[in-house]
């Protein structure tokens, strides 16, 4: 893992070639780690995504009494509590980690202990209302411990209830809805999830529906508006699983290979990927990117005549992988529109303004919506930006790629990054070639 300095300067590049082993889904792995703390039996964790978030997540599993055993190297065996934690009561920091936070708020929720969770001050802005008042119907003791509807949170014994319904809002945060879909077997009884408005983002629903799947969950789906969880099913270890590289990490390689003219391969997704983030690839195609893909890999090039094309898209389905869209908008021949992006607005910064205020930076016209971002590229990318990143690992990332307009960038704490790809500047150096200067 690298130690990056408090600011980081990239140099001029004009090429993009080569290929990236992605690390592991983060999403994919906090889920699994949860899935398998609950179950029945030990799971064999192949591939774990080693980053901030799944430390954050295994030293929870360990203050709750979860055995997590390293294999060497990312594989991980984890003895399940079948159905509970061994530990009662706990303090647990859990930084800024949405996906430890969130599902942990769950679970813990039911299982009759007394908990309290707090994070970093970034994760006690972010909304968590609508998942306690889910949680509340089912019986569960949750209290605010400084602001309504916001974490940090002081967890007691829930009350045993027959709920045959619970409503969870969806147009604020996925991650509320997949909380309790995972955590609802612990019940051991029938219940039906109906969501209150649209869902956002449901190819990351998709990940959660397939992992319950594999963990032993039968569930009924109607559409994307109610879930119904049978009450006899419980979480049982599938034995070895292997987690995908991260869909929203190969982003970045797959746009420089679009920018920098490529061929840039990533590996570890590609068709047969249960994450929706795959869908870039498609978004890419649609600038003018020439993609081709394989079951667990994908290659990305320049468009035949070197230049991208401007798009106006709803990007719903990819939010963290849109971000990378606002960047190629700068490398585009016109204005971009990305739509239906208000969860930019609770991630772990307010990503619709940073992007505005930074992209501006680079000599970027931006116009900020209440839940869209429109960029027009500049005739020329400023040089020697300094690029701030909110402590937002997905804006370190995606500012390094404007090293590919021939103009150095400097990014602030790189060290953000940690949070879910802790080497990526040394796996983004060795893909991008530095400029000849005469």
């Amino acid at each position: 893992m690298s130690a990056y300095p408090e600011t980081l300067t990239l140099q001029p590049r004009t090429h993009a070639q080569g290929s990236i082993a992605l690390p592991g889904s983060k999403s994919i792995s906090n889920r699994t780690l949860l899935l398998a703390a609950l179950s029945e039996g030990e799971t064999i964790v192949r591939g774990l995504l080693k980053s901030d978030d799944t430390d954050v997540m295994l030293a929870a599993l360990d203050k709750l009494g979860i055995r997590v055993e390293s294999l060497g190297g990312n594989d991980y065996r984890v003895t399940g509590g079948a159905g509970s934690f061994p530990v009662k009561k706990a303090e647990l920091f859990l930084g800024n980690a949405g996906t430890a936070f969130r599902p942990l708020t769950a679970a813990l929720a039911l299982s009759d202990g007394h908990y309290t969770l707090s994070g970093v001050q970034r994760m006690h802005e972010r909304p968590i209302g609508d998942l306690v008042d889910g949680l509340a119907e089912l019986g569960s003791h949750i209290h605010y411990l400084k602001t309504e509807g916001f974490p940090p949170l002081k967890i007691m014994p829930y009350e045993v209830r027959n709920v045959p319904v619970v409503k969870v809002r969806g147009d604020v945060s996925s991650q509320f809805l997949s909380a309790l879909l995972m955590t609802l077997p612990l019940l051991k009884q029938q219940v039906r999830v109906e969501v209150i408005g649209e869902l956002i983002s449901k190819p990351y629903v998709d990940i959660t529906l397939n992992l319950l799947s594999r963990f032993g969950i039968e569930y009924v789906r109607d559409g994307w508006q109610a879930f119904t969880l049978s009450g006899d099913a419980r979480l049982r270890s599938p034995g070895p699983i292997q987690v995908e590289g991260d869909a929203s990490s190969a982003s970045y390689f797959l746009a420089a290979g679009a920018i920098g003219g490529g061929p840039v391969r990533v590996t570890g997704v590609g068709r047969s990927s249960i994450q929706g983030d795959v869908r870039f690839a498609e978004t890419l195609a649609q600038m003018g990117a020439r993609i081709e893909m394989g079951d667990d890999w994908i290659e990305a090039n320049a468009p035949a005549n070197g230049k991208l094309k401007a798009i106006d898209a709803d990007l719903n389905h990819i939010p963290d992988a849109a971000m990378t869209i606002a960047i190629c908008a700068l490398f585009a021949d016109g204005t971009t529109t990305i739509r239906n992006i208000a969860s930019w607005r609770v991630k772990e910064t307010d990503r619709i303004s940073a992007m505005a205020t930074e992209l501006r930076k680079v000599g970027a016209t931006v116009e900020e919506g209440t839940d869209s971002i429109r960029v027009t590229p500049p005739a020329a990318l400023t040089p020697a930006a300094a690029i701030d990143t909110y402590d937002d690992h997905r804006m370190a990332m995606c500012f390094s790629l404007v090293a590919l307009g021939g103009v150095p960038v400097t990014v602030n704490d790189p060290k953000c990054v940690g949070k879910t790809f802790p080497d990526y500047f040394d796996a983004f150096d060795s893909i991008a070639r530095e400029a000849i200067i005469n």
